[in-house]
């Protein structure tokens, strides 16, 4: 496990309270693991689940105890990106600002490097 004080990722206050609070009514450790996947209309796609544990090759972001979990080779593609949850009329979602995304779709999960 990677967890440096100027980890390569961030995970933002706001999307840090809403991990916390479905991880506790799911009874689980609070705790994003976030990959990147082949596909989508841009290329990658972001995915988003719940880790039960971090492993050996994982690098760690944490924000008021709760930890952002990306594997190694995700890391390369969101390398200074940061999470965020987003609250709005249109609804409500975790966002990846990525600066490395060359392009990305409408829907903001599908992205190209």
């Amino acid at each position: 496990m990677v967890l440096v004080a100027d980890t390569p990722i961030s995970l933002s206050a706001a999307a840090a309270a809403r991990v916390a609070t479905i991880a506790a009514k799911m009874q689980r450790p609070a705790m994003l693991r976030l990959s990147v996947e082949g596909g989508g209309c841009s290329g990658f796609s972001y995915k988003f689940g719940f880790a039960d544990e971090v492993g050996a090759d994982d690098t760690v972001a944490e924000t008021d105890g709760v930890k952002l979990v990306v594997d190694a080779v995700s890391i390369d593609l969101v390398r200074g990106a940061s999470v965020d949850f987003i609250d709005s009329l249109g609804g409500q979602s975790f966002k990846v600002d990525n600066p490395n995304a060359t392009a990305g779709c409408g829907c903001g999960s599908s992205f190209s490097v």
